[in-house]
């Protein structure tokens, strides 16, 4: 078992009302409230996340928001400071989604940016890298990772990395059904680990969580997380059923 706690993130993307909101959480905590292995962390959309604060009080899951503005305050039609994800509740918030990336323009820059103000306004970032299947394609994984891993975290200190979750989420595996074999994602895994002994030494390394994300599902997660290097998921569909992730809950917790 590794030293690093297993986390398991449920990424909710445009989904859910608020009741609905509120009608998942009491289902969920009355399965996975008291889990030992696994800190457990809902995404809820941000209309959505002071109903989640409130529905979650009492209870060790973390509130995360799916995006941030890198600046606290000022003219920034339709964005949202950290300071405002904390005085919704959130503890969390994910950088640099594929999804973000592909659609809304994200760059390693403004990721890198908003990584510095998560940790500004006390938010632990979950900072997600990724490659297309053209760039797999052409073997061009190890360098499109690198790249993003090295102009992303660049201006984070030692103790700011160790407490900054990676996420791997193949873009090719991500809503299409497709997921990444344990071993072609381990192998991802071991070089985002390399990758932060180059710029952080071992020990910063060690104490990272690297995440699994694309397409994971109850019957898959097992095999990925007995990996040495996947310290647990990110969970895009299967996070919107809560029987389902109360399902994955429980095996993070018993194998990590």
């Amino acid at each position: 078992m590794s030293a690093r706690r297993t986390v398991l993130v449920g990424n909710w993307k445009m989904n859910k009302s608020v009741d609905e909101t509120e009608q998942f959480i009491r289902a969920l905590r009355t399965v996975t409230d008291g889990l030992p292995n696994v800190d457990l962390v809902l995404a809820p959309p941000f209309m959505d996340l002071p109903a989640a604060c409130h529905a979650l009080a009492g209870s060790t899951i973390g509130l995360a928001a799916q995006n941030m503005h890198w600046q606290s305050s000022g003219a920034f039609t339709g964005e949202v400071s950290g300071k405002m994800l904390r005085d919704a509740g959130c503890t969390h918030v994910i950088v640099a989604h594929s999804e973000r990336r592909q659609y809304f323009g994200e760059t390693n820059e403004t990721a890198g940016r908003k990584l510095v103000a998560a940790h500004a306004h006390d938010l632990m970032p979950i900072y997600c890298v990724g490659e297309t299947l053209a760039q797999r394609e052409e073997e061009l994984t190890s360098a499109t990772i690198r790249t993003q891993v090295r102009e992303g975290l660049a201006s984070l200190s030692k103790d700011q990395m160790r407490e900054t979750i990676l996420a791997y989420e193949p873009i090719w595996a991500i809503g299409s059904g497709r997921t990444a074999s344990p071993e072609q994602a381990q192998q991802v895994h071991g070089l985002l680990r390399d990758t932060l002994i180059d710029m952080y030494g071992a020990d910063v390394a060690a104490a990272v969580r690297i995440q699994y994300g694309g397409s994971v599902k109850p019957d898959n997660l097992e095999l990925l997380i007995a990996q040495p290097d996947i310290d647990g998921a990110v969970v895009g569909g299967s996070s919107l059923d809560a029987a389902a992730f109360g399902q994955m809950a429980a095996i993070v917790n018993r194998v990590g």
